[in-house]
């Protein structure tokens, strides 16, 4: 070999090792994010949260990981095919989002990949872990207890509308939660003297006729049940009909004052995703799900929208103002 040979030999080397050991560099890990509603009436806040908890465990969307989302637009029954796309897509966790539905159907599409749900109903009584302190399996999340505050919220309702006789109650009848919840409500207007009617709407359409019964029957306030549908697609319709019938109501999440409704009590579902994010983060780093506990979110919120409640002539108690956790003015 001549020298010139030989030096050339050795810059091609030089130019070719960074070369090759990019190419060399681990791909970053890929997260499926599914969910039961629509990238875009999702609040900002919650998927803002999400990324929060991940960064929190050191990840950031498009520098240390990417994020494949499916949105099943609120049709339940694409979730299935959703999920199983995401497993093909070999990811290396999955965040089921939206509810019951969506950790059902993640649970179905794989038992090895790591799931990460968040619901507002129980976990282990929806069949998606076996308990709370060991989940077990490939499947792990977090609870925040909407569902189960549906006796709270008719109990604060009754205080908005002492007069009221009968409240009214609108469900998804899809939703795996909604006779529970609904149950629940019944039991405790009951004990307060009043009656309970019960609403059932799973789509726009439906949600018009709901509220034609409601008004025909002479409900004297509304209490809306824990649904991703009610939370996405339809939460401006129903916060617009409740003004256009004058009809006191009270939400699952504050985001549905912050639109313009009367009034809501649940949890936090910015802090919810927020930990959901922390979980899938802590996956990433090689925690296994059946180590991981299902958390139980409890930083609930009480909020009033004052200017919604003057437009419907109502006076908000003093006892209730003291113990709202933000008022809306």
């Amino acid at each position: 070999m001549n020298r010139r040979t030989f030096i050339g030999n050795v810059v091609v080397g030089l130019l070719a090792a960074p070369l090759a050991a990019r190419a060399q560099k681990p791909a970053m890990p890929v997260i499926g994010f599914l969910n039961s509603g629509s990238a875009a009436l999702m609040a900002a806040d919650q998927l803002r949260g999400f990324r929060q908890g991940l960064s929190e465990a050191g990840y950031v969307e498009g520098r240390s990981v990417v994020i494949e989302y499916r949105w099943a637009e609120d049709q339940y029954d694409r979730l299935p095919q959703l999920a199983a796309d995401l497993v093909g897509r070999k990811v290396s966790a999955l965040a089921a989002t939206g509810g019951i539905p969506s950790a059902l159907a993640a649970k179905a599409a794989t038992s090895t990949i790591p799931v990460v749900f968040v619901m507002g109903s129980d976990p282990v009584k929806a069949g998606v872990v076996g308990s709370l302190n060991r989940p077990g399996g490939n499947v792990t999340g977090v609870s925040f207890l909407i569902n189960t505050l549906g006796p709270k919220r008719v109990e604060l309702l009754s205080q908005l509308v002492p007069r009221a006789i009968t409240i009214g109650m609108l469900v998804n009848p899809t939703n795996p939660d909604a006779e529970t919840e609904t149950s629940d409500a019944n039991a405790a207007l009951q004990a307060l003297g009043r009656k309970l009617l019960v609403a059932k709407a799973s789509t726009e359409t439906n949600i018009d006729a709901a509220f034609a019964t409601l008004v025909a029957q002479r409900v004297g306030g509304l209490a809306v049940a824990g649904d991703p549908f009610f939370a996405g697609n339809a939460r401006h319709q129903i916060i617009a009909l409740a003004a256009r019938h004058m009809l006191p109501a009270i939400y699952p999440f504050r985001e549905d004052p912050v639109a313009g409704g009367l009034s809501s009590y649940g949890t936090s579902l910015t802090d919810a995703y927020r930990q959901v994010g922390v979980y899938v983060g802590s996956i990433l780093k090689g925690a296994t799900p059946a180590d991981i506990p299902v958390i139980q979110s409890t930083k609930f919120e009480f909020v009033l929208n004052l200017k919604t409640a003057k437009a419907l002539g109502l006076t908000i108690p003093q006892s209730l103002l003291l113990r709202a956790d933000e008022v809306i003015s």
